[in-house]
This record gives C-alpha cells, structure tokens and sequence, in this order.
C-alpha cells in the first residue's frame, strides 16, 4: 500500500470532516463574536475554545485538499460551485495563518491594521461563504460516518492536538520574546507602561470638542431625583487603577479619577426596582450595565492624573474593569437608570455618529 493510500485509509469519513469544518467555523465565529463582549478573567474559557476551534481547522483543511486535488486541478471536473470553493479554502487558510501570526507577535505594517484586524475579517467572511458553499455541496452525514471508534480517538487527538498547540503558541512567543509574550487570554498585547494611551473611537464616532460652558450631564429614568450637573459640579475624588483592553489588540493599566457612578446613583435616589444603567455619549453612543456593577463604575475626568482631553472623551468617559475597551463609553451626557438593558445600545453601535 502506497504511502498516499495509508493516509487515505487514517483520514475521518469524508462527510465527517465536511461537517466537522462546518461545525468548528461555526463555533470559532460564535466564540470570537461574544469575545468582543467580554474581557474579564472568568470569560477566559470563551477565548480558549476559539482557540482550540480554530487551531483543529487547519488539520481537517489538510484532509480536505488532499482529497479533492486532483478535482481541483482538473478543470474539466469543475463545476459552477468550485470557485466559490476555492475562495472558501483561501479565505480559511488567511484566517487561520493571520490568527497564528498574531498569537507568535509576528508584525506586519498594515497602516491602521493589525493582524488581529485581518483574521477578525477573514472570520467574519468564512460564515457566509460557508453557508452558501453548504448549500451547493449540501450531503446529509449518515450513522455509518461516525460510527467507529477510530474517529472518536482522532477527534479526541485533534481537540488535544489544538490545546497543546495553542500554549505552545503562547510558548514560542515568551521563547523569543515577541510583542504576544505579553498578550492577555483576550488576545491583546500589552501597551509599553510609558507609552500614551492610544485614541480609539467606535467607527463613526468623532463629535466636535465638547463646551464646557454649556455640557451637562443628566441623571434620570428610574430615580427619585433627576441631576443635571454641569462640569464645575463634579468633584471627581474617586481614584481606580483600571486594565482598559481595546478590541484592537492591546490593553494598558492606568490610574485614573473621577466621579464613582454609584453616589452619583445614591444622590439621585435609584428606585428598588431599577436593574440596569444605560451611560450615553454625545455621539448617541450607548452601553447598559447591571446596576452592581454600575455603582462599581467610574465616570472619570482624569487620565494619569491629567485632565482627560477630548480624544479620551473629555469631559468624561466610563471607565468599567472587567469590560472591553469599546465599552468605555467617552463624552458621556446622560445616565439613565432602568429596568432592562436599554435596546437602542443595538442599533447606535451601527449608526453612532452618523
């Protein structure tokens, strides 16, 4: 038996390996999706199943191109989904190498664009494309495709295969002492302790500076008192020293001071059944947190004990440990107190200042 043939006779069910692609693009794209939400230590097993997913694509992407090759180099077997195929396969490949390179600290002058940014698009593609390849080359998996216990040893290998990969990944960055030596499980790497910390908005966010003559900020829905304070109001007396991790790919721990969001809530009277905190920006930006963790929350006014200016959303922004840097809502206007997180948070992350 020739060697090409042993392998054949070691791969998984053709059908399998199908659905299985299918299944852990599904699950990568899910898992890196809800990563943007979360950032805080106890999220930390969403980041490691993206990671062993994507990591136990490349090896069934291997069994798959082995097999249909010779259909592919044969332009006489293509048919009109083998383009679309094709692409998919490229698209997968780009994700998986840009997600590899980013966890080793490799650098690439992308201009605004990381590496991160890269495999965070190829991501978002393989999910239609998928969807429209399934549709085109749609074969049900049968009982006899999973039925012996070799595959399950080689799925259980895979899935171990992909864990040990990924700390070996992390490994080889500490090894030579790449810019991912110092990366979070979220990802992100490190900011130099002394370097400014970088303007980031959401999108189209990009409001006209702030007049403090005529900014206030108002403290309303579901309380006994509603507050509109100007800027000589605050008495930012409140000190944090807070982890800020961007979804671009780094984080920084800063000191910064303000006004705890929680007196401002006890000065205002929040009702007993208020549940949630919608903080809203100037742009129409918005995010809710629970009211817990609302009090627990700073609206600052300084950044390493400068006054914030208006790329760090002068007069004041939030800022909320434990949550993405996206989340940090700047220019903050108004704090509404409620008993659901506020819907519109959904639609202003597309449409915010527009």
């Amino acid at each position: 038996m020739s060697l090409r043939a042993r392998l054949a006779h070691l791969d998984p069910p053709p059908r399998l390996v199908d659905w299985s692609l299918f299944a852990l693009v599904g699950l990568a794209a899910a898992t890196g999706l809800t990563s943007f939400w979360v950032g805080h230590p106890s999220d930390a097993a969403i980041f490691w199943i993206h990671a062993v997913a994507g990591l136990s694509i490349p090896p069934l992407l291997v069994v798959k191109f082995r097999r249909v090759a010779g259909r592919v180099r044969d332009r006489r077997a293509w048919d009109r989904a083998t383009p679309l195929s094709i692409l998919l396969a490229a698209v997968a490949v780009a994700a998986a190498a840009t997600g590899v390179a980013w966890a080793v600290g490799v650098v690439v002058p992308l201009g605004f664009w990381t590496l991160l940014n890269l495999h965070i698009l190829f991501g978002l593609l393989l999910v239609p494309l998928l969807l429209v390849h399934l549709r085109a080359r749609y074969r049900p998996l049968r009982r006899t495709d999973v039925r012996e216990r070799r595959v399950a040893l080689q799925y259980a290998g895979l899935v171990v295969a992909a864990g040990v990969t990924s700390a070996g990944l992390r490994g080889l960055a500490t090894l030579f002492g790449t810019p991912a030596a110092t990366r979070r499980f979220t990802g992100s790497r490190a900011l130099d302790s002394d370097a400014d910390l970088p303007v980031t908005s959401w999108v189209a966010d990009d409001p006209d500076p702030v007049d403090p003559t005529t900014w206030t900020l108002s403290v309303g829905g579901l309380v006994g008192r509603p507050l509109e304070l100007g800027v000589d109001d605050l008495n930012p007396t409140a000190e944090r020293q807070a982890l800020l991790d961007c979804t671009s790919g780094w984080y920084a721990e800063r000191d910064w001071r303000g006004v705890r969001l929680g007196d401002l809530l006890d000065v205002a009277g929040a009702s007993e059944d208020a549940a949630w905190v919608t903080v809203r920006s100037v742009t129409g930006y918005r995010w809710s947190l629970p009211l817990d963790e609302a009090r627990d929350a700073v609206l600052a006014t300084h950044l390493s004990g400068e006054r914030l200016d208006h790329g760090h959303g002068y007069p004041i922004r939030l800022v909320a440990p434990g949550r993405r840097g996206f989340q940090w809502v700047k220019w903050v206007e108004g704090i509404e107190v409620r008993r659901r997180p506020d819907p519109r948070q959904w639609i202003a992350i597309f449409v915010s200042g527009l």
